[in-house]
């Protein structure tokens, strides 16, 4: 059954029902040092091949890492954050890097745990200060469906209009096909969120000048809940990944012939890895593609071993 008020998949198969096996290797590798994060590293994403950021959601923390003799490390002691009146301690679930900045997604303040709190921030990635105010607030509470405080938005991703456009996609809102024109200060795509309440996606067009936004799309992944999103240009896949909740399985979603994202493929974990809390997933760009081969990092929330990252890998787009 499809959630209240979500569209899209209606007939893919649920968690517990992977259509195929990881396509990329079946192992995967540790990624990080021995107890350098701890617990609660839930969001990754890539900014460039050199450079890979992370979010911690408790105490809410970004970090920026680097490659460091084949595992990644964080260049400095992270950023603590904060929301744009210098207060709370947002508890950062996502993160994405655009042209427009470094945005996280948050589900509620650690300071107020009682109370869902979902918001979109913006952050300085240049600062070089160890604390960060949010240089840009979108609270999207009163929009999402109702969720407990610890089960509100996990992942966030941002997809380019120039592939919504030529894909045909849809906006809900005007119900009509997605003009970007219609969004002043929009900046140039969308951000997409993922709720671990309901297992949906939700498509936003953000006033990147102020704190207005407009849902311009609503999507049913087929999962009971979303861990992370990770959009990949290359191939134009919008990856919804779900921690040990659903046995570490991952849902691919493409726009249809109606405009809508509809999920094309879903994914069972890597053979080889233990069903771990991964709450973060990043793919590598299609320059770090090697011997047919790029790779995809997991964030485990849990610290398994020690160890919040490992990686692995996908089959590179054709060229």
């Amino acid at each position: 059954m499809v959630p209240t008020g979500l569209v899209g998949a209606a007939d893919e198969s649920v968690a517990g029902t992977a259509d195929g096996a990881w396509p990329g290797d079946s192992s995967v590798t540790v990624a990080d040092g021995s107890g350098v994060f701890g617990k609660n590293l839930s969001g990754l994403a890539f900014e460039s091949p050199d450079v890979l950021w992370a979010v911690k959601n408790g105490p809410g923390t970004l970090y920026r890492l680097q490659q460091d003799g084949g595992t990644w490390a964080p260049d400095g002691e992270g950023h603590a954050l904060h929301y744009s009146d210098g207060e709370g301690d947002p508890d950062a679930e996502g993160v994405v890097a655009t042209a427009d900045g470094l945005f996280a997604a948050t589900e509620r303040d650690n300071g107020n745990e009682d109370a869902s709190s979902q918001k979109i921030l913006r952050f300085d990635p240049t600062s070089s200060s160890d604390s960060l105010n949010a240089t840009g607030e979108w609270d999207l509470t009163s929009d999402l469906p109702e969720s407990d405080p610890n089960t509100g938005i996990e992942g966030i991703t941002w997809v380019p209009d120039s592939y919504l456009v030529s894909h045909g996609f849809r906006d809900e809102h005007s119900g009509a096909a997605y003009d970007p024109s219609a969004y002043p200060n929009h900046g140039s795509g969308l951000y997409l969120v993922g709720l671990e309440s309901n297992g949906g996606v939700y498509a936003y067009a953000l006033d990147l000048a102020g704190s207005g936004y407009t849902r311009v799309a609503t999507v049913d992944t087929g999962l009971p809940a979303v861990m992370e999103l990770e959009f990949e240009p290359e191939t134009g896949h919008l990856w919804s990944v779900c921690d040990d909740t659903c046995e570490g399985q991952s849902k691919v979603l493409d726009v249809n012939d109606q405009g809508a994202f509809a999920v094309t493929a879903t994914y069972d974990r890597p053979g080889e890895m233990s069903n771990y809390n991964n709450e973060g997933f990043a793919i590598g760009p299609q320059s770090m593609c090697a011997n047919g081969h790029k790779p995809v990092v997991w964030a485990d929330d849990d610290n398994d071993d020690d160890h919040a990252l490992r990686s692995g890998t996908l089959p590179c787009a054709a060229e």
